[in-house]
């Protein structure tokens, strides 16, 4: 009765190419005079990366932020503490965010959550699945999904609502509508409260399931291209199938005595029926004891055999421990000897098959030993499935031994039909098409290209690459796909048409953009109608996110993957930087948001301040301290404040007065050198592509500093000879002394995120002193970031109130005190800082003017005189300017400064600035 009631609970879903952004916002009402704790709840696919969560209580915002985890820490007794998690445990099927809130008396509350997914292909169908289980009968309870593709989307079907154990009413969800307008297909589903209770009066309708696939054409797949990023998506069809060679490896302890049991022999028997004439399989059960149903090896699928195998399942019987290094050296001996016969055929798959539902308990019982068993005993000859059964399971032992040996992991829960998941299972890898698949783009012509070697494939699931384009501009990309089948190696090549296809992506957009903006409420809230747009902002880089969440995934599987600690970090930190790029909640991350503060009577406490300097007033909005609330990577939100101090640091006032060096990067971008030593002042313009991020200082592995900087496109003004422009949208600081820590810079705001993490607006003067970091902010003038009393960068904010169309807000980025930095600094402009440099003049030649030509470390230079504005236009600078994208004055060319994302930390490819 005392609890918070939700009115309205609205779920908007857009689907563009496989990729799906759900966005949750749900409107909490406590009708009491009390203040009320209202609890927000929804389960999230664990496939999915939340991207926001943001609660409006009060009329006031509090927004998330997202931040690195901090590194494990190990007690005087060995033992770590501050785990990332158990590490026993491994994805589960669904994750349940929850946060909780007070409620003021007589006040409302709305919830947004926003999450991310790469659908995936199973069994020849994508199935998208959203939670519906509010615990209440809710007033406002609407679902809408949007799903647009470049491909027609075929065999479109809703299916049952789906409840665990219990299946919900025999037919389809009442009040479900489908409709399709030129393939972009609308499905929404909005029961009143009436025809909620028909279906549950607890509030858990269940899941929402969605299932489809696209029509297909042969060849190398479809890409999909935009903003200087690709998506590959390959899944050909009508190939013969590859024999297959497989061994069944068979819990038989005793946890599996009953319905386990039972389930797993229905589902075995099952699929002996569906093994092809040409395969070749075997059966171990392991306990204590390791039975071998055929000790000589691996036997062809005759009638025979078939009905001999039957046998053995039927007369398993669980009892004893569980020796799973002992099953797994077994099936693997029996494999090796199987293949390295000469009678065998070497057109075949091979692969063992592995179930259990507990942990190691006879023989050896040591996760790392069991691994380096493993790897040693499967020696890259045949690749391992695991699937565990319940909740007694070593899951992230069942993971890394999938993922080191080429296989996958599936769980499955105590409650779940065990025999259909199963067989489920044995469905997805049981048809293989290819093997050794290896996917190749031109060279030069991609980067930051996630995995490209594939195993195998199997018939009905996808591969999935993606990449950046180094050049935009390029007209095609030639894109080869090569895979053995059978006795034959398979190539696919083609050129594929870059300019056309981003051409059609962005119609895709559009149209994904404008079916979600008609399907909105006329009558919606404000923010409602945000909700709507921000699915079609995050939309139009959709590829883009791909990209970002293709290569997280790639990284944490690399971390499991890793067989020492500097390969671990590595792969850490570089899941963890785009984590933090893309603003994901993901294992490596954690989501802190303001915990709003009620008082005794049921009203909203006033909001904290900060006084202002002289020339600024306050704004509550912009000065509420921050007392995060942490959300770890299982999404347990429990409320917790930290104090409101970024370490040891506070905001104060500062004044505005700068003093900058000349060397920096701003505008469309100009760079300007000042070489001091040698009293010469050099230029160069950069025309680099939207999207790309440049490495400007690159001195991580001294004094730890790196900043890059993102460029924004914009059309060039009118007269002007070039057919766009770029600015530099954002600047990120990453320091690694003495501990590390990321300052983020845009027009509007400054996110610090050391210790703790702090986000403060670019219009009101402030400042926050933090140990070795400080950052002072000027409102609407500029940033000043000091790291270690011995370098500073000043970071100039130029912001149109009026911008004409080929204006955009953007940074620019300044070297004040360069001295902390080594002299292996690199980068666009760090290689320069401690430099000397010549100016020579070759005589003239006939009619021409004398010829002059920069010495730099060796190179000589074309330059010619020229004139730069800087500091927003106030200072003229005389300098020597180098054409064609500094070419000869910088090392290597331009392409070397693109990194792969913002807080990219990689050193520079050839060595440091010497020569």
């Amino acid at each position: 009765e005392n609890k918070p009631h939700i009115q309205e609970l609205s779920i908007k879903t857009s689907i563009i190419s496989r990729y799906a952004f759900t966005a949750v916002y749900c409107s909490m009402l406590n009708r009491h005079p009390a203040a009320a704790e209202g609890v927000f709840q929804f389960q999230v696919p664990a496939g999915a990366y939340i991207s926001n969560f943001t609660m409006i209580i009060g009329g006031r915002v509090y927004q998330s932020e997202v931040r690195p985890k901090q590194k494990r820490v190990k007690q005087e007794n060995g033992k770590p503490k501050n785990r990332e998690s158990s590490d026993t445990s491994s994805e589960p099927e669904v994750e349940v965010f929850s946060a909780a809130a007070s409620i003021p008396g007589r006040n409302r509350a709305v919830f947004l959550l926003m999450y991310e997914e790469l659908l995936q292909r199973r069994l020849g169908s994508y199935e998208h699945i959203t939670s519906l289980r509010p615990l209440q009968l809710v007033s406002r309870l609407s679902l809408d999904i949007t799903i647009v593709d470049h491909a027609p989307i075929v065999d479109l079907e809703v299916l049952l609502l789906r409840n665990g154990k219990i299946t919900a009413k025999p037919e389809a969800p009442i009040t479900t509508a489908v409709k399709n307008e030129k393939n972009v297909w609308k499905i929404t589903f909005s029961p009143n409260i009436v025809q909620q209770a028909k279906i549950s009066t607890s509030g858990i309708l269940g899941d929402f399931v969605i299932r489809y696939d696209v029509q297909r054409d042969a060849g190398i797949g479809d890409l999909q291209v935009l903003n200087g990023h690709f998506v590959h998506y390959f899944a050909p069809k009508d190939l013969p199938v590859v024999p297959k060679n497989v061994v069944f490896v068979i819990d038989t302890s005793a946890s599996m005595l009953g319905k386990k049991m039972r389930q797993t022999k229905d589902a075995l028997f099952t699929i002996l029926r569906d093994l092809r004439p040409a395969d070749h399989f075997n059966f171990i059960s392991f306990s204590n004891k390791i039975k071998v149903w055929q000790p000589n090896g691996l036997v062809p699928v005759t009638p025979l055999n078939v009905r001999d195998a039957k046998k053995f399942i039927y007369t398993l019987v669980p009892n004893g421990g569980t020796n799973i290094d002992g099953a797994i050296q077994t099936g693997s001996s029996l494999l090796r000897d199987y293949l390295s016969d000469p009678n065998t055929s070497l057109n075949s798959v091979s692969l063992i098959i592995f179930l259990t539902d507990g942990r190691p308990t006879i023989g050896e019982t040591q996760s790392a030993s069991i691994l380096g068993n493993t790897r040693s005993a499967v020696h890259e000859k045949f690749c391992i499935f695991t699937i565990g059964i319940g909740n007694d399971v070593d899951y992230r032992l069942l993971e890394r031994m999938a993922l080191e040996n080429c296989g996958m992991m599936r769980r499955i829960s105590e409650e779940a039909d065990a025999s259909a998941m199963l067989k489920g299972f044995y469905d997805e890898i049981g048809t293989p098409l290819l093997s050794d698949i290896r996917i190749n783009y031109t060279e030069n012509s991609v980067s930051c290209v996630t995995q490209k070697l594939f195993t195998n494939y199997f018939n009905g699931s996808e591969i999935i690459v993606a990449g950046k384009l180094t050049n935009q501009s390029a007209e095609s990309l030639h894109v080869q796909v090569t895979g053995s089948n059978n006795d034959r190696v398979i190539t696919l090549e083609t050129d594929v048409p870059l300019q056309r296809l981003q051409i059609e992506t962005e119609k895709h957009v559009k149209a994904a953009s404008a079916a979600v903006a008609a399907g909105a409420k006329v009558a919606g809230s404000g923010v409602m109608q945000g909700l709507d747009s921000s699915l079609g902002s995050v939309a139009e880089d959709f590829v883009e996110h791909v990209w970002g969440f293709l290569s997280i995934k790639e990284g944490l599987r690399s971390r499991l993957r890793s067989q020492t600690s500097k390969e671990r970090e590595d792969h850490i930190q570089q899941a963890t930087n785009l984590s933090l790029t893309y603003h994901f909640l993901t294992p490596l991350t954690n989501m802190v948001v303001e915990k709003p503060e009620v008082l005794a009577d049921g009203t909203m406490a006033a909001a904290p301040t900060i006084r202002p300097a002289a020339d600024e007033a306050a704004s509550p909005a912009d000065t509420d301290d921050e007392q995060p609330q942490k959300l770890d990577g299982k999404l347990r939100g429990q409320i917790s404040s930290l104090s409101n101090k970024i370490g040891k640091g506070e905001r104060r006032p500062v004044t505005k007065s700068i003093v900058v060096s000349k060397t920096s990067a701003d505008g469309d971008p100009h760079f300007v050198v000042e070489f001091p030593l040698s009293k010469l002042t050099v230029c160069f313009n950069i025309n680099g592509e939207p999207g790309h991020v440049l490495r400007l200082v690159s001195d991580h592995k001294y004094s730890g500093v790196t900043v890059n900087g993102k460029l924004i496109g914009a059309p060039a003004p009118p007269g002007s000879h070039k057919q766009q422009r770029t600015y530099f949208s954002s600047i990120a600081i990453v320091v690694d002394h003495p501990r590390r820590a990321y300052i983020e810079v845009t027009p509007n705001k400054v996110i610090l995120d050391g210790r703790d993490r702090i986000v403060l607006p670019c219009h009101t003067t402030m400042a926050v002193d933090s140990n070795m970091l400080s950052v002072a902010i000027s409102g609407r003038s500029n940033v000043t970031v000091t790291v270690g009393g011995n370098i500073s960068f000043v970071i100039l904010l130029h912001q149109y109130k009026n911008p004409a169309p080929y204006q955009r807000d953007h940074l620019g980025f300044y070297i004040a005190n360069s001295t902390g930095l080594s002299h292996s600094c690199h980068g666009l402009l760090g290689q320069f800082l401690h430099e000397e440099v010549g100016v020579a003049q070759l005589p003239a030649q006939g009619d021409s003017n004398p010829s002059v030509f920069l010495k730099v470390k060796d190179r000589s230079v074309p330059v010619v005189r020229k004139s730069r504005r800087i500091y927003s236009g106030r200072q003229n600078v005389d300098c020597w300017f180098a054409r064609n994208n500094a070419e000869k004055l910088i090392d290597g060319q331009y392409e070397d400064y693109v990194t792969c994302h913002m807080f990219d930390t990689g050193e520079w490819p050839h060595g440091t600035n010497k020569v």
